[in-house]
C-alpha cells in the first residue's frame, strides 16, 4: 500500500499552492529580538495529489516559496471518487482531531480554514468535515492527512484482500 507519489515528477503535475497559515515568530538575542516568518503551505493538482510543507525564514515571501519548495517533496495520493472521499474517517494528529464524511453532489467541500485548503487541494469537491480539539493550523493541516492517507477505494480493498474487486461488493 504505497501512496508515495515521489518517482512522479512535479515537472509533469499542474500544482497550485495554497497558504494556510504564516507566523511571526521571534528570537531573543543578547542584542534584542530577531524576528522572522513561518509558512504551511499546501499544494495540490485538485486531481488525487497533494503536499504539505513548512517554510521558514526572514522575509514572508521566501517563507512561502521555501513552504512550496517543501510541499513539492511530500506529495501523496488520495483517492478521490466522484468528487467526494470514499468513506468516513476520524484521525488524530497531536492535540487535533478531525472527522470527515462523504457528500452528496451539490454539498460544498464544508470545512474550516486549515482543512479547507487540504481538502480542495486534493480535489474533493464534496465533504462534510468536522475539527475537534486543538486548532493549531500545523496540527489540523497533519490530521487531515493522516485522514485522507487511511482511504481505501473499492480497488485498493479488493487488492489487499488477493480478491476480485466483483467479490468485494457481493461478498
Amino acid at each position: 500500500m504505497n501512496k508515495d507519489v515521489r518517482n512522479i515528477k512535479t515537472i509533469d503535475l499542474e500544482l497550485k499552492d495554497r497558504l494556510v497559515s504564516i507566523q511571526r515568530v521571534t528570537k531573543v538575542t543578547k542584542g534584542g529580538r530577531t524576528f522572522s516568518f513561518s509558512a504551511i503551505v499546501v499544494v495540490g493538482n485538485e486531481d488525487g495529489i497533494v503536499g504539505h510543507g513548512l517554510g521558514k525564514a526572514n522575509e514572508v515571501t521566501t517563507a512561502i516559496a521555501k513552504g512550496v519548495e517543501d510541499a513539492k517533496k511530500n506529495l501523496v495520493k488520495v483517492p478521490v471518487i466522484r468528487g467526494t472521499i470514499p468513506h468516513e474517517q476520524l484521525s488524530k494528529y497531536g492535540g487535533a482531531q478531525v472527522f470527515l464524511k462523504p457528500a452528496s453532489e451539490g454539498t460544498g467541500v464544508k470545512a474550516g480554514g486549515a482543512m479547507r485548503a487540504v481538502l480542495e487541494s486534493v480535489g474533493v469537491k464534496n465533504v462534510l468535515a468536522k475539527s475537534k480539539g486543538s486548532s493549531n493550523p500545523h496540527n489540523l493541516v497533519k490530521a487531515t492527512f493522516v485522514a485522507l492517507l487511511e482511504m481505501r477505494d473499492a480497488v485498493m480493498v479488493a487488492d489487499q484482500r488477493g480478491v476480485t474487486l466483483d467479490k468485494v461488493f457481493n461478498g
